[in-house]
């Protein structure tokens, strides 16, 4: 089996932010790229790293591509390697939906996003389907795998919600063990993971630690600024949206309903229309959809608002993810929990593909996106072409055919 390989930070931050800055389409676009650039081009990663990835984020609250992208940054690189992954990604899109932010409230909408966003959605649905269609040839061996692989697509093509993405989730994980399961490993072995538990404990309680100083430093510092009204909106964007973030269970449009009846209802820093727009604004940059946290703080509390709304949505759902990152590396060894994983890597090829189909039902039944549909495809399937010139292109396109 290939092994990773020894990156430095310098190769996390310019790889993340690339990666970050064509990553159009949510979740599964993005680790559609990730998956072209690390696995595919520079061979850094294993695909099961990144299946691994995606199982226990998602079961945890946050942007699950971005908890995938904090899970290999740690394994990488460690808490340095989460963080820095995770910030170069994020970090084209916060700078992106800023600047629309800005061209909104200066000039209003702008129809020519639109239809980039037309012509990019066709694209994403194809760097979706070649990833699915890579991922099974590798990872689906046999016919149980199959019947995992197209029962998974099927429920979340059917009904969608998270509700059905848990239930694929566990229902795959008890399938891989009965199917898979096998005599436990041998005691050399499980004396090995003792002798790394003291290791991979003290590691969580230094997370818990940093998480309880950071804290406590703030509410020492901010004690003497209640009085001044920039602190006092940017406190309360900050209490919102990190308690928003850890409510976030199953990728960011399910927090919508929740972030409408806070922000428009609730505070009424933004009217429904505006709200709408902050959602569009999500979608048409690079990055997960919550981003519109970003574009929220910019137009209730100018930068700082933004840079407080991005910190506030992105980074306790990180630590949680760290803290479960150690428990996931320290059993992986576990012949039980390598059964239970055999099920799962299949059902989660299968939501890529359905995922693939959803993003593709947002482009317009017209030929220009079929066109670009089908090219795009082609050039990934059978040329290998570079993702990278692919979204920007089919953007284009999008602004001149449709």
């Amino acid at each position: 089996m290939q092994e990773d390989k020894e990156v430095s930070l310098k190769y996390l931050f310019i790889t993340f932010f690339k990666i970050g800055a064509i990553s159009w389409g949510g979740f599964m676009a993005l680790i559609a790229v990730v998956q072209k650039q690390l696995i595919d081009k520079d061979k850094i990663i294993r695909e099961e790293l990144i299946l691994d990835g995606i199982s226990l984020a998602s079961v945890l609250p946050g942007a699950v591509a971005i908890n995938v992208i904090t899970y290999i940054g740690y394994h990488l690189r460690g808490f340095k390697g989460a963080f820095i992954s995770m910030g170069a990604t994020i970090l084209p899109g916060v700078v992106m939906i800023t600047g629309l932010g800005y061209i909104y409230t200066t000039y209003g909408e702008q129809p020519v996003l639109n239809k980039f966003f037309l012509g990019v959605l066709p694209a994403i649905s194809a760097v979706i389907l070649s990833v699915a269609i890579s991922m099974a040839q590798k990872q689906v061996k046999d016919y149980k795998q199959v019947a995992i692989c197209v029962l998974a697509a099927t429920c979340l093509l059917t009904v969608h919600s998270f509700i059905a993405t848990l239930i694929t989730i566990i229902s795959s994980a008890i399938a891989g063990y009965f199917l898979y399961k096998v005599p436990e490993v041998k005691k050399e072995i499980i004396e090995t993971r003792k002798n790394s538990a003291y290791k991979n404990t003290r590691s969580i309680y230094v997370i818990i630690s940093l998480l309880v100083i950071l804290l406590s430093g703030l509410l020492i510092f901010t004690t003497g600024l209640n009085n001044y009204d920039w602190f006092k909106i940017n406190r309360t964007i900050f209490l919102t949206f990190s308690g928003m973030s850890l409510t976030l269970f199953g990728g960011g449009y399910v927090i919508v309903p929740a972030m409408q009846q806070v922000i428009v209802d609730g505070f009424h820093w933004l009217t429904t229309k505006e709200f709408s727009d902050a959602i569009a604004m999500g979608q048409i940059t690079p990055g997960p959809v919550i981003l519109t946290a970003t574009f929220i703080g910019y137009k209730v509390a100018g930068l700082l608002g933004a840079f407080v709304a991005t910190v506030a949505i992105f980074l306790p759902p990180t630590f949680v993810m760290l803290i479960f990152s150690k428990f996931l590396k320290r059993i992986k060894e576990s012949n039980m929990v390598a059964a239970i994983f055999k099920g799962m890597r299949p059902a989660i090829i299968g939501m890529i593909f359905s995922a693939a189909f959803t993003v593709g039902k947002g482009a317009e039944l017209v030929w220009p996106s079929a066109a670009i549909f089908l090219t795009v495809l082609i050039l990934l399937v059978r040329y290998k072409l570079d993702v990278i010139y692919m979204i920007p292109i089919s953007g284009l396109a999008g602004i001149l055919f449709l």
